[in-house]
C-alpha cells in the first residue's frame, strides 16, 4: 500500500524520526570526540601559560607561535615547577590546578562559596615567574588570559584571548604588538594593586614609560580595553594576599 505523503501525520512522524536519528548521531559524535576535545583544551591551557612566561616558538617580532602540541606537555613539566590552589587562607599543591574552570569558580563565589584560585610558579633561565590566570568581559563576550610576574611584581609576559571580540579591533588583544607592551609594567602603584590600564590618550604610543601602569589603547576597541583593564585589576587583587607574601620576601 502506498504511503500518503501529503498527510500531516506523515510530516509529523517523518520529522520526529529525523529528530531522533540526528540527535542520536550528534550524541554519538559528541561522546566519541569528548576525550579529544578535553585533550586539546588541556594542551591549549599549557601553551597559553608557557607563552605568558616567554616559552614559545616565536620567530619574528610579529609572530605568536606556541610550543607545538607534541612538545608542550614536556615543556610544561620542565618549566612549571609548582601549581598551587589558593582557597581562602589555605594554599595547596595540585598538579591539575591549571584545569580549574575560572568561570565556574566565579559563579560559585557569587553563590557564597569560597573561590579556588589557581596559580603557577615557573622557572626559566634562573628567574622565577608567578603566573596568574584571568577572566573578564569584553565588548561581546568573555576575554581571558595569563600574566607572568617576577619577584617585584613586574610583568614578564602576558597572553590574552577572547571569544567574540570584533576582528581588527577588540580581537587585537591577542596580537603580539599589543601583548608585548605589557612587559616591564608593574601591577603596583605605590602600595596599591592598581593593575595595568589600557588607556586612550596614554601619550606613550611606543610604551617606553614603564612606571605609569598603562599601555596604549587599541584603536576602536574602547570597551574591550576597559574590560581588559578591569580584568587585570580584579584578578591581581584576588591574589593580593599571596602577592603580599612574595613582596615580603624581597
Amino acid at each position: 500500500m502506498a504511503v500518503n505523503t501529503d498527510k500531516n501525520s506523515y510530516t509529523v512522524i517523518f520529522a520526529a524520526v529525523m529528530v531522533v536519528i540526528v540527535g542520536s548521531l550528534l550524541a554519538f559524535f559528541a561522546s566519541s570526540l569528548s576525550e579529544k576535545i578535553q585533550e586539546n583544551q588541556r594542551l591549549e591551557k599549557q601553551q597559553n601559560i608557557l607563552y605568558a612566561m616567554g616559552v614559545n616558538e616565536n620567530e619574528d617580532e610579529g609572530s605568536v607561535n606556541f610550543v607545538s602540541t607534541d612538545k608542550v606537555a614536556g615543556e610544561f613539566e620542565k618549566y612549571i615547577k609548582e601549581q598551587l590552589v589558593i582557597e581562602g587562607d589555605q594554599i595547596t599543591k595540585d598538579d591539575n590546578a591549571y584545569l580549574i574552570d575560572l568561570q565556574k569558580q566565579e559563579t560559585e563565589a557569587k553563590a557564597g562559596k569560597t573561590r579556588k584560585l589557581p596559580l603557577f610558579i615557573g622557572e626559566k633561565d634562573g628567574s622565577k615567574y608567578y603566573i596568574i590566570p584571568m577572566r573578564g568581559k569584553g565588548l561581546w563576550d568573555a576575554i581571558w588570559g595569563f600574566v607572568a610576574l617576577d619577584n617585584n611584581l613586574v610583568v614578564q609576559g602576558v597572553y590574552f584571548d577572547h571569544k567574540g571580540e570584533t576582528p581588527g579591533l577588540g580581537a587585537n588583544i591577542k596580537q603580539r604588538y599589543f601583548m608585548d607592551d605589557f612587559t616591564g609594567e608593574s601591577i603596583l602603584k605605590g602600595t596599591q594593586y592598581a593593575g595595568i590600564a589600557v588607556a586612550k590618550g596614554n601619550n606613550d604610543p611606543t610604551n617606553q614609560i614603564k612606571d605609569d601602569n598603562e599601555v596604549d589603547a587599541l584603536a576602536g576597541a574602547t570597551i574591550t580595553g576597559n574590560g581588559l583593564s578591569a580584568m587585570i585589576k580584579e584578578s591581581v587583587n584576588l591574589y593580593k594576599s599571596y602577592l603580599e607574601s612574595i613582596r615580603a620576601k624581597n
